[in-house]
């Protein structure tokens, strides 16, 4: 259904319906570019503002420590976001909510660049963490209730394609501004990095302009009056443990791994230096290059699982895309962390992970709306998708906890890492028990 008829193009869509899908497409792509920017940072940021001296044992247990604390909040306040701006959006709309939690958290990161203390930061942080969480569910709706029937598939993992775009431009963005515009000055280097997350805001006024509430949604008009209680009648109760269960699992592994992504590298590429006797310069240069490498290869690796999940939903079922995307997460966790592998080898593992713990969540934007009713479909996809988070924020919180605690903090980080491939083994086990939409229209009441 569309809000505007027009000629029919590339997947039986018209122009307006590719103009929504790249609104949300830019909305979630920005969404995750934001949330990320701290990871890729930390390493300069939490020291600096802890009055710690760079690159010293210290900086890394704090790094470690604080990487994991302010992801957890994140996390934290990302739930809460999804959960109030789900909600939210089935009253207001979607496009007046992507408007508004693109702006929230455009201006929450860019407020971290003049953080004066870690608390500030943390603050910061929480701000945007809101907007960021609130994002998705609407985009994720209005996507769904806007294209064909047979190419929500595509089209939600086409949206989806944006969160690896999204971490490519964090990288890239961080690396030319920390390694080469301002990498004599990583005091105040990450500063400029995290102004770049006003990007955004220039996004969102566009979206406004162009993008019109889906006819669905229009359609209900104030006979909408959605409540999260609803979920959990006999009616949906089964539908939303289901697809929480499922979101539960990708959160817990991809924010477990992905947070220390910049730390594991530097670390890795730490004490290579040191074994080859560099300069401190130059150590903290192939720093900034290894980070690049790593999360460019879990990216890579995210951006192609992404578009896997299509044929596999759409010829073998969600189910069965749920059991691929979760074996092999276990297995690409476990090797790369599990192995005896040389410091560089070992971030190719990256590619893989991203493969699979990254690869699954394209299945997320077009499955989680297919669960529920349109007066539904954004508290409850904003509910399962986001309130996961809460037991996920556990998992890096965890690992940067215990990592820090040991006394090599960097080898410490990749054995409790190896850890988390336990996590989507019991994700396989959860399966038998999610609802199969293949196949299935969405519904409308």
């Amino acid at each position: 259904m569309s809000n505007v008829a027009g000629r029919r193009t590339v997947l039986d869509m018209n122009g307006y319906q590719w103009t929504v899908l790249l609104a949300a497409w830019l909305g979630w792509g920005f969404d995750v570019f934001d949330g990320l920017l701290f990871n890729y940072v930390a390493p300069n940021c939490v020291p600096t503002l802890l009055g710690i001296t760079l690159g010293t044992p210290a900086a890394k247990s704090a790094t470690l420590t604080w990487t994991g604390i302010l992801t957890s909040l994140l996390l934290v306040g990302w739930g809460v976001g999804g959960i109030v701006f789900g909600r939210v959006c089935d009253r207001i709309g979607r496009t007046k909510t992507l408007l508004i939690t693109m702006l929230l958290y455009a201006v929450g990161t860019a407020l971290c660049a003049v953080a004066p203390n870690i608390w500030m930061l943390m603050l910061f942080r929480i701000v945007a963490s809101l907007g960021i969480g609130g994002e998705w569910a609407a985009g994720a709706a209005m996507v769904a209730e806007v294209v064909p029937e047979k190419r929500r598939v595509e089209a939600g993992a086409l949206l989806y394609t944006s969160g690896p775009v999204g971490l490519f431009l964090a990288t890239y963005i961080t690396f030319q501004i920390q390694g080469v515009f301002f990498k004599s000055d990583p005091h105040m280097a990450w500063r400029y990095v995290f102004l770049a997350g006003l990007i955004p805001a220039a996004v969102a006024l566009v979206v406004r302009v162009f993008v019109k509430e889906p006819e669905r949604w229009q359609a209900l008009g104030e006979a909408a009056r959605p409540r999260i209680a609803e979920l959990f009648t006999p009616a949906y109760r089964r539908i939303t443990l289901g697809g929480l269960a499922m979101a539960m699992v990708a959160l817990i592994s991809w924010w477990s791994v992905n947070a220390f992504i910049p730390v594991v590298a530097t670390g890795l590429a730490a004490n290579f230096a040191g074994h080859e006797h560099m300069a401190a310069d130059a150590a903290r240069q192939l720093g900034e290059e290894w980070k690049k490498f790593a999360t460019n290869c879990f990216n890579l690796g995210g951006l192609l699982g992404t578009l896997i999940t299509i044929p596999i939903a759409k010829f073998y079922g969600r189910k069965t895309m749920f059991r691929f995307y979760f074996f092999l997460a276990a297995l690409s966790i476990l090797g790369t962390f599990g192995l005896d592998l040389a410091p560089h080898d070992r971030l190719w593992g990256y590619f893989f992970i991203g493969l699979s713990v990254f690869g699954v969540f394209g299945s997320f934007t077009f499955y989680l709306p297919e669960l529920f009713p349109t007066r539904l479909r954004g508290t409850g996809s904003g509910f399962c998708y986001n309130s996961g988070r809460f037991v996920a924020a556990l998992g890096p919180f965890l690992v940067g906890s215990i990592a820090a605690s040991g006394a090599n903090a960097d080898e410490m980080a990749i054995r409790v890492l190896f850890w988390v491939g336990v996590i989507p083994l019991l994700g396989l086990f959860l399966v038998p028990w999610i609802t199969e939409t293949k196949g299935q229209s969405l519904v409308d009441v």
